[in-house]
This record gives C-alpha cells, structure tokens and sequence, in this order.
C-alpha cells in the first residue's frame, strides 16, 4: 500500500487547497541553507526574508547588509554589470512554512519541481549562477498567510522593509539600477514601498495581477519615487474572478473605486498590458516578443505562466528596458464587450476561506 506523501513534498493549490506531489529534494534536510549560500556563493541570487526583526537572510541571523554588498561588489566587477532585481510573491506564501515557503516555490532555482505553478523566477529572469545579463537577483519573501484581510493588512506594512532593502542597496551602491517584479499581494508591497524610498530608487517594476485598489496605485505613482519610475501592470480576464472576490472581501480607500484591472488609469509613467487581447498579442510579436494565447478561463497565475511572458519581462529589466517600456506604452486593447457579473462565482473558493489553502 502506498503510504502518504509527507506535508513537504506536496504542491499545494494556494486557492483551492487541492495537492499533489512533489519531489523530495536529495539533500531535504541541508536545503534551507544550501539556498541561502547559493545566493553568497553565486552571487547572483540573494534569498532575504521581511520579519518581525527586520530584513534577514533566508534561514539565517544577523544583518544582511554584509552579503548583500559582497553581493553587489561581485556583479560590479563582473564585464556586464546588471540591475539588482527584487521579486515578490503574493498571497498563501510564508518563508519557512514546510508547505509554503517561496523559496521553495516560484523563488527557488529549482527545475525540478512538479507543481505546474511552481516555475523558477529567478533561472526565467537570469538571475542564477552564470546567468548572461549580469544581473543581481533578490528573492524577497514575507509572511502572506492567514486570511486575505490579514495578508493585505500585512503587505502594506511589507512595503517599509522593500523602501529599506531598496534605501540599502542604493547606500551600499549609489550607481547601481534596482527594478522589481511582483505578482497578486506582491504588487501591494511594492506601491506601498514607493513613497518611502528616493525618486529614482526603482526603476521599472512589473506588477502581475495587482491585487489592489486603483485609487491605491495611483497614489504610489505619484510619490516622487513613483512618478520617476516606470511601471507595467499585467492583466488579463483569466485572472477577472479573483478581481471580483477582492471587490468583495477588502473595502476599498475610496467610495466606488475599483481594482487595479478595472480602474487604473495609464500616465507617462505606467502602462497596462493586456495579455487576453489578440490586438495586443500580435503586437507583440511584432516587436519581437510573442506570448502564447490564454489557455485557461480562470487562471490567478497566467501572467508569469504563459509562454513567452518571462522573455518580456527579462527584456524590460534589460538595457533595452526603456525603450521596450516605451513601446509598450503605446499599445492599446480592442474595445472590450461589457457582460454583467454574476453576484457570485461558481466553483471558487473565497479568499482565506475553508477552501484556500
């Protein structure tokens, strides 16, 4: 009789709690520190954690200024000196948790792993040992368990530890370019930490699936900080319901305000990319970006599963940034076919319900 699998080998769904396998690393009991040398070691990824006590190093004590400056001091010296980038994960996560730690998951340099959500941000964006942009990766988690009014309370108090960490990386190398990409809660954390941090600290961001209030974002946009970078959110109707259940669950700031996909309004410093509109898709193919259709009516994940997505986005962050960003500016969905929604979703479970896990 086949035994069960034990909790740290299984993929968990983050919304509906089903699960299934995954592989058990050969070196499972030396993995947390393994991951946290590799970034010292490599020098192109840092896994660094935000707590209650500050800003550490995943799986270790002490200040993490040390490490990070060896850090930025290696990739400066390397012949292409790249941008620090810093990636977030949203909602479900926790660093540490046996089932949920990030860096196991999305954050991990694994490629091995059998969950299908669980694609490697960092070896998708370059930023492993050996990696060609020369870029400095930082793999940023926070606590984003609990209920989704706890983890959205949480993700703004987050911001603070993201505007230290990008305060920290411009003291300890004032030349350096830093950018970010985020997805879902992720996303809060980043607006949150724009109006705490210097104009011209963040460069371009990447916001997947903004789980968050327009009102919000615009106000972040225009901090000093916020009007000085450039900014894409990445949206698609694939991730619609989830829209829907957070309209439902968290007050917005404002009477009839709506989110990030439904009332954001682009600027010369942000852009909104569509990826369900076959306009915007052939578009950019030809710029030389192309990025598979929908495969999915429901997908929370779909702006950084889909094929071709994470080719844009290294490109973004890339010396090429800019003006791709420009480009991506100017493109604009078809009119899109107005339907009513339904006073409820079938099938999803609600936010830090019974059903999420």
């Amino acid at each position: 009789m086949r035994t069960a699998d034990p909790p740290s080998s299984r993929c968990h769904d983050v919304v509906t709690g089903s699960s299934h396998p995954a592989p058990i690393p050969r070196t499972q009991g030396l993995r947390p520190l393994r991951a946290t040398l590799f970034g010292i070691a490599g020098m192109a990824l840092l896994r660094m954690d935000a707590t209650q006590e500050g800003l550490r190093l995943h799986g270790r004590a002490g200040d993490p200024a040390g490490p990070l400056q060896a850090a930025l001091k290696r990739q400066g010296a390397a012949a292409q000196r790249g941008p620090v980038i810093v990636m977030l994960h949203g909602f479900r996560f926790s660093p540490g948790d046996p089932l949920h730690c990030p860096h196991r998951h999305i954050l991990s340099d694994r490629v091995d792993h059998r969950c299908p959500k669980a694609r490697s941000w960092p070896r998708a964006l370059g930023v492993t040992p050996g990696g060609p942009d020369g870029a400095l990766g930082i793999a940023l988690g926070w606590p984003a368990r609990g209920s989704i009014w706890d983890a959205y309370a949480r993700a703004g108090r987050t911001g603070q530890a993201l505007a230290r960490l990008i305060t920290l990386i411009h003291h300890l190398d004032p030349g350096r370019e830093v950018h970010a990409i985020a997805h879902s809660l992720g996303v809060r954390v980043v607006l949150a930490a724009l109006p705490q941090i210097a104009p011209g600290a963040l460069g371009r961001a990447v916001l997947l699936s903004g789980a968050e209030y327009a009102a919000t974002a615009h106000a972040a946009l225009d901090s000093p900080a916020g009007r000085q970078a450039r900014v894409l959110h990445v949206t698609s109707r694939e991730n619609r319901p989830y829209d829907w259940l957070l309209e439902r669950v968290i007050a917005p700031p404002i009477a009839g305000d709506r989110v990030m996909s439904r009332g954001l309004k682009d600027a010369a410093n942000l852009a909104t990319l569509h990826l369900d509109d076959p306009a915007i898709l052939a578009a950019l193919h030809g710029l030389g970006h192309p990025v598979a259709p929908r495969q999915r009516r429901v997908c929370h994940w779909s702006s950084y599963l889909r094929p071709g997505v994470f080719a844009l986005y290294r490109a973004l962050f890339s010396a090429e940034g800019a003006a791709l960003f420009s480009a991506l500016s100017r493109l604009r969905p078809q009119p899109a076919v107005t339907h009513p929604l339904p006073r409820a979703w079938p099938g999803l479970a609600p936010w830090g319900g019974a059903g999420a896990s």
